[in-house]
């Protein structure tokens, strides 16, 4: 089974963590919700708290096959402040392990210079802090190990995009028709 790990930080951008979480978890990835805080209580950008499944003390980052960033802010803001996760973001790049980030949140990887070259999109108006990326507007860009999104409105198609990655085409597919997600 394929093992993803979601961060939250305060300010997260609610639909695009929970409709990953979702979306991953119908498709049978082993997904941890990963509070960078020091309490499992999480309260989105839009004041929804979330329990998370386990803190970033916690969790064992490295036995996920993906770590994803939701974007949001401050929530982008406070992921990026947190050098534990960007340690382990760039071991994961350093692995060519995937690394999935919405909205805000590539501006993360950029600013890691983790896009340099890279095809990449984010949320209008972070595009000068994809340092060193091809920006696109597509919903979703997939380049080498990372796939970038552009925010809420693209969550589901950034969702089946992952699963795609870690279970497979036919069964993105399948949920895909049963949520009756029109591309």
């Amino acid at each position: 089974m394929k093992k993803a790990n979601i961060y939250l930080a305060e300010g997260f951008e609610e639909i695009e963590a929970l409709t990953v979480v979702d979306v991953l978890r119908r498709a049978g990835v082993d997904i941890n919700t990963v509070a960078v805080t020091t309490a499992k209580e999480v309260k989105g950008a839009h004041n929804i708290t979330v329990i998370a499944d386990k803190t970033f003390d916690e969790i064992d980052n490295y036995s996920a096959d993906m770590l994803i960033l939701p974007g949001g802010m401050p929530g982008t803001t406070n992921l990026e402040k947190h050098e534990g996760l960007r340690a382990f973001i760039k071991e994961f790049y350093q692995n060519e392990k995937y690394i999935a980030a919405i909205c805000a949140a590539p501006i993360i990887l950029g600013k890691m210079g983790l896009l340099e070259n890279s095809m990449a999109t984010c949320y209008p108006g972070f595009e000068k802090d994809l340092k060193g990326a091809i920006h696109a507007e597509e919903p979703v860009i997939r380049h080498k190990n990372i796939i970038t999104s552009k925010g809420p409105g693209t969550a589901i198609l950034f969702a089946l995009d992952l699963v795609e990655i870690l279970v497979g085409k036919e069964k993105a597919e399948q949920i895909k028709d049963q949520m009756i997600v029109q591309r």
